[in-house]
């Protein structure tokens, strides 16, 4: 008698089969290997990468050829960190500068220009150095709150180009500028500029500080 055999549907069938065997590979890789590796963390910045990069000072030479003491003035912005040297009120000179670190330090208002010293030296911050041979022994000292070593005198850190606004010595002049407000409350400028600064400025040029 002849039997008839069911009707088998290959394709279907190794599918299957195929869908099981990797199910089966999965779940031993699981057990053999734990818990997958978790994904690894972007690479930390560096400080120097987060600090903010000013933009380079401009000089409009079409409109400072044109400056004199009386149409000259200066305004700061401590919130955009620039200095602008405006002649009737035009830009000339557009800066970037660092003023006080803290809140105040820079104090807002309106000045006048009431000392010019292009080799001006701070009577508060600076070093001590040695009497004998003139080495720095205690750096970035300050003499409200540092008494000086044994044979030592105090050197005040320079200040080129040093134009005075208030009488608690803030004042504008040449100062590195790492990006940031960083200063003790002076108003620090690029070299080039405080020079040019110095050149236009006179006793009584009036300078603004603002936000």
């Amino acid at each position: 008698m002849t039997v008839a055999l069911p009707h088998i549907r290959v394709k279907e069938t190794a599918a299957i089969l195929i869908a099981a065997a990797v199910l089966v590979v999965s779940q031993a890789a699981a057990q053999q290997g734990g818990a997958a590796a978790p994904t690894p963390r972007p690479k930390q910045k560096k400080a120097s990468e987060l600090i903010y990069k000013q933009e380079p000072p401009r000089i409009f030479e079409r409109v400072l050829e044109k400056s004199t003491p009386a149409n000259s003035t200066i305004v700061i912005s401590l919130g955009k960190q620039r200095a602008y040297f405006l002649v009737d009120g035009e830009t000339a000179i557009d800066s970037p500068i660092s003023s006080g670190k803290r809140a105040g330090m820079t104090p807002k208002g309106t000045y006048k220009i009431s000392e010019k010293d292009a080799d001006h030296r701070s009577s508060v911050y600076g070093d001590f150095v040695s009497q004998r041979t003139g080495k720095t022994v205690r750096a970035g000292v300050s003499t409200k709150i540092d008494s000086a070593p044994s044979g030592t005198v105090y050197r005040g850190a320079p200040m080129r180009w040093f134009m005075r606004l208030t009488n608690d010595g803030v004042g504008m002049h040449t100062g590195i500028l790492p990006g940031y407000p960083a200063s003790h409350g002076c108003i620090r400028l690029p070299e080039e500029i405080a020079k040019l600064f110095y050149s236009k400025v006179v006793l009584g040029t009036q300078v603004t500080v603002t936000d």
